[in-house]
């Protein structure tokens, strides 16, 4: 039970929320991101690489330096300084999508949005320790669910990401790393905030 709890901890790890984001759309929207298919492959490992590999290195830096005791970062304490460069990143990945690179104005609002995610999450670390994969997972769902009425290849993938959000947050219980307030808290500050995005940005 355990490893199984870990192994989907893993797998939807809150870095990882841009890139299955991406693939989602790309896939089951593609309009909407301007992405060709035979491009989708590509530009998701260049998300990858931004908002997953760099923000991971910079974790491994502060527990090579001691800054933190574990890269699970049980206590809010531990959390703030991670997540306070893991936010710069974020938001210098955001800017670079905007101004440098050639993406289509809606892929660099979804990047936007994902970008306001994490520094919600940054924020709300600084007074309650909430579980920032509820606060990915719930941010996911805030994204997909406005699109459904422009394209109903979409009602399976949401459907599929609730589904994925109770594995996530009952993983999370059953590791004992949140309570049910953590969890909560996290599933509703991500969709209000991607939700309340996507009705302002689209």
């Amino acid at each position: 039970m355990k490893t199984a709890a870990q192994t989907i901890s893993f797998v939807f790890h809150p870095l990882l929320m841009a890139t299955y984001l991406v693939l989602t759309l790309g896939s089951f929207f593609p309009t909407l991101l301007m992405v060709q298919p035979r491009q989708l492959v590509l530009v998701s490992l260049f998300v990858f690489a931004f908002t997953f590999v760099m923000p991971a290195l910079n974790l491994l830096l502060f527990k090579m330096w001691g800054s933190i005791p574990s890269f699970q970062l049980h206590t809010r304490k531990e959390r703030i300084l991670p997540f306070l460069f893991i936010s710069g990143i974020y938001v210098l990945v955001c800017l670079l999508f905007y101004y440098r690179l050639p993406f289509h104005s809606n892929f660099n609002k979804v990047i936007t949005l994902v970008t306001l995610l994490v520094i919600g999450a940054t924020i709300l670390t600084f007074f309650i320790k909430v579980s920032i994969h509820c606060i990915g997972m719930g941010g996911w769902i805030g994204i997909l669910l406005p699109l459904i009425p422009f394209s109903d290849a979409l009602i399976l993938p949401v459907a599929v990401v609730i589904i994925i959000t109770g594995l996530v947050a009952s993983s999370r219980l059953a590791l004992q790393a949140h309570t049910p307030r953590e969890i909560g808290i996290g599933l509703a500050a991500g969709f209000i905030i991607a939700y309340g995005g996507m009705v302002v940005l689209f």
